[in-house]
């Protein structure tokens, strides 16, 4: 390798952390960096960041990389950001004027409960169920809530969208109030049928059309920021979890992709736009005369869920965790976690559940039943994914709960395929670098740890108990 290869880089703003990858031109790792992302959980449905702190950990971890692979070697960056993430801020300064506010955050449940009357018609319109989790609510929560916000739209100066058109307007020297269509479609404004912002939606929302970013496709040209003396063109924007996929290579309509972060998703390649009530209509990427979409499950509470766990024990779930993989499996008595923090994803939409153990057990035993019930929630969505699509030949596994054997195993089982885990990969830089790169043929993939299924009746049997307790507890 010489010191003078081109080199792309993945930028992935989440939840916990915005990290800066560098990979050379096969897709190699380079080089790593790291800001950590201050969450405010003041009340237990609202979750906010500070968004100047999040631009400036953008650039922050810009910066460490550049320590380490020289920006003038960057031949691409790419930008994923959380999807349903919302920022207000003012055009002409840029100033914020509301905290950032979460993905997470669901304190417009109650507000929402007005439109339940459309909700079949949101879900047309856009593939995604009525929900508090996405943009539009919290859009409208901030007009009616914070002064500042009202004063800007009042005098015409108000910018307001997703988190990723505020980092694309402030971010880039040549920026502009621009969005790609990934996150655009998690303001539940957008239609992709039309690929444009929805009329009918926001006058149902009661957001203006004029506060909104103009609409590009995920790979188009989002301008160039400058790290020290080097202008870097931003090659590719989209969501977090639609660059998940990518980090394997090419799509594979045959694979199911489950990344397990905060959240846990399941996307499925579909190609054309499909509505498959009640799972998501989602955007895996877009040029002007084409768009790929999938099939998205989401599961609200998979690294969220053990921050509750030892929040709620004061056990270390990080010493714990690894003893799960050597421990025998949870016999029949062993406890059953319903799993509703931040309330209940796909496919049954619960805004609001309260989270619970049904049976005692050791605090290792109720840990495994916390890190049970994601493989529980993942699938109940690949079960639903069934009903609409023929089932996976295999599973792709990513995130920080796919570093360990014990939940990955367990996701297999309950499947009946192979999972490949991409290991110490972080897909979702990985996959926007390659997007980035402009998906190259000779980018190798990350390796892989396969596991084949087992055929674990004692586990079935808990899934199908599971699947009852929660049935009866959400009346379904």
């Amino acid at each position: 390798m010489t010191g003078t290869e081109a080199a792309y880089v993945g930028i992935d703003q989440g939840s916990h952390a915005t990290r800066a990858i560098a990979y050379d031109g096969c897709g190699r790792q380079l080089a790593s960096a790291f800001t950590h992302v201050d969450t405010r959980r003041f009340a237990p449905d609202c979750v906010e960041h500070d968004g100047e702190s999040l631009v400036a950990g953008v650039g922050s971890s810009l910066a460490k990389l550049a320590a380490r692979v020289p920006a003038e070697r960057w031949a691409g960056a790419g930008l994923a950001v959380q999807r349903s993430t919302v920022a207000c801020w003012d055009r002409l300064s840029g100033a914020l004027l509301a905290p950032v506010i979460s993905w997470q955050d669901r304190r417009q449940a109650a507000w929402l409960q007005q439109l339940s009357g459309n909700a079949a018609r949101v879900h047309e319109i856009t593939g995604l169920p009525l929900s508090p989790h996405y943009g539009a609510s919290k859009l409208r929560w901030c007009l009616d809530h914070v002064g500042a916000v009202r004063a800007a739209l009042a005098q015409g100066r108000l910018a307001g969208g997703p988190l990723a058109s505020l980092l694309l307007a402030r971010l880039p020297e040549d920026g502009s109030f621009a969005c790609d269509e990934a996150n655009a479609s998690r303001t539940q404004l957008w239609s992709p049928h039309d690929r444009q912002w929805s009329g009918e939606l926001l006058e149902m929302f009661g957001v203006p059309a004029s506060i909104l970013p103009a609409l590009s496709p995920t790979g188009a040209e989002f301008g160039r920021i400058r790290v020290g003396d080097a202008l870097v063109p931003v090659r590719a924007c989209t969501g977090d979890q639609a660059a998940v996929p990518w980090a394997a290579g090419p799509l594979d309509p045959a694979t199911a992709y489950v990344n397990l972060g905060t959240g846990a998703f399941v996307l499925r390649p579909i190609g054309e736009s499909r509505r498959a009530a009640p799972l998501l209509t989602s955007v895996l990427w877009s040029t002007a005369g084409a768009v790929q979409y999938a099939l998205e499950g989401t599961v609200n509470g998979a690294g969220s869920a053990l921050d509750w766990f030892e929040g709620e024990t004061g056990f270390p779930v990080g010493r714990l965790l690894p003893t799960l993989d050597v421990a025998q499996p949870p016999g029949s008595n062993a406890p059953l976690f319903l799993n509703g923090i931040s309330g209940i994803g796909s496919p049954f939409w619960v805004p609001q559940f309260p989270s619970r153990f049904v049976g005692e057990g050791t605090a290792p035993e109720r840990l495994a039943a916390v890190v049970e019930s994601v493989a529980f929630l993942v699938q109940a969505n690949l079960d639903e994914m069934a009903r609409h699509v023929a089932r996976p030949a295999r599973l792709v596994v990513s995130g920080g709960l796919a570093s360990s054997d014990f939940l990955p195993r367990r996701i297999a089982a309950l499947a009946g395929v192979p999972v490949d885990c991409l290991g110490g990969a972080e897909a979702t830089a990985l996959g926007v670098a390659f997007l980035a790169a402009g998906q190259p043929g000779d980018w190798a993939p990350p390796a892989v740890r396969r596991l084949e299924p087992a055929d674990d009746l004692s586990l079935r049997s808990r899934y199908a108990a599971w699947r009852e307790l929660l049935a009866a507890a959400i009346g379904a």
